[in-house]
């Protein structure tokens, strides 16, 4: 009897490292990987969970998830499907829904989905829609072409019609 609880405990000793990754599930819906602010990381940060910075980050992140607190500075590339900014960002913001607060700072495009900036935020950057490529193409025609008709009508638009020509031709 004393070796089958051996063998017992071996069969658990696989469940638990099968019960350890379902903890991580849970550990990624509910508590975020914290960054602390005395700690400084160079290389890239990959989660599939929540990453909550308040230290020092080099290097790229990607997770579902990025909090950057009211101390931390990250530089690099952020690629996450949300990310709330309290502090300094130098690089990229990839993601679907940015929230910017009135201590955030952000030197970098950002690119987004949804994008919501509290007075006092700083960007100095480029800043476009992630689907909005499609979006600015169907207007600019759609505006290009009302504008061609709207000045067909005029006299004046005929020199335009004509200097399109050359453009086009």
């Amino acid at each position: 009897m004393f070796s089958k609880t051996k063998d017992s405990t071996s069969t658990p000793e696989p469940t638990t490292s099968t019960s350890s990754e379902p903890k991580r599930s849970t550990a990624q819906s509910g508590v975020p990987s914290i960054i602390s602010a005395d700690l400084k990381i160079t290389g890239n940060l990959k989660s599939d969970g929540d990453i909550q910075v308040d230290g020092n980050v080099e290097g790229d992140i990607d997770s579902a998830t990025l909090t950057v607190g009211e101390g931390a500075h990250v530089k690099g590339h952020i690629s996450c499907e949300t990310v709330r900014i309290h502090g300094t960002i130098d690089g990229a913001v990839k993601a679907k829904s940015v929230v910017m607060a009135k201590t955030a700072r952000v030197i970098g495009d950002i690119i987004h989905d949804s994008l919501a900036i509290e007075a006092g935020a700083f960007i100095e950057g480029n800043i476009k829609r992630l689907e909005g490529a499609g979006r600015t193409s169907t207007p600019a025609s759609a505006s290009t072409a009302p504008t061609s008709s709207g000045s067909g009508a005029s006299g004046g638009s005929t020199g335009s019609a004509a200097a399109a020509k050359p453009v086009a031709g």
